[in-house]
């Protein structure tokens, strides 16, 4: 046994100096970075489980909506929040289509496509950041579907709208249905 592990521990020994040898340190750093790089596109759009989150804040998102009745404009489990990711301003002073007093709608907006259960449509829902004031704090909901990763900036809604307003800072979201999606039955 002793003299396997010998066997292992030279064999590591000249591997490593045969490297450290045969290559630079630029190099090593550049496939470094290549391979952070290439994780970083893979990384972001493989699924990930946020049944936890979502039951820590209060059951939105599943399993909870079954007991209480139809969800609200103030619940994240409503349906015209599909791909919300934000304070609701429904919670903040505004309602679902209007920034509360003080706040400015953000000059440029998300769009999602959302289902409404009580007549089986698909909705364009235009999702606006209102902007001017310290965040509300209440109300988040963070529903993503239909979300895509944050190198298409157009499709992705995790981002600060506010940035093209005087303000830049974030209050809460409001949410506009602006059609009905084509196609929709």
């Amino acid at each position: 046994m002793k003299s396997l592990f010998s066997f292992l521990d030279g064999f590591a020994e000249r591997r490593s100096r045969r490297l450290a040898q045969q290559t630079s340190r630029r190099s090593l750093l550049v496939g470094l970075s290549k391979l952070m790089v290439a994780s970083a596109f893979t990384l972001p759009v493989l699924p990930f489980d946020r049944t936890s989150q979502a039951h820590a804040a209060g059951g939105h998102g599943g399993g909870g909506a079954a007991h209480k009745g139809a969800p609200t404009d103030t619940d994240c489990d409503y349906w015209r929040y599909c791909s919300v990711d934000g304070f609701l301003c429904s919670c903040c002073g505004g309602s679902a289509t209007t920034c509360p007093p003080g706040s400015t709608a953000s000059k440029v907006a998300w769009v999602g496509t959302c289902r409404n259960p009580a007549d089986g449509k698909d909705y364009l829902v235009s999702y606006t950041d209102c902007c001017g004031r310290t965040p509300c704090g209440r109300c988040f909901c963070n529903t993503n579907h239909g979300d895509r990763p944050g190198y298409r900036l157009g499709v992705h809604n995790d981002v600060n709208w506010c940035m093209a307003n005087d303000s830049s800072v974030y209050h809460c979201t409001v949410s506009v249905i602006v059609g009905v999606a084509e196609g929709a039955s």
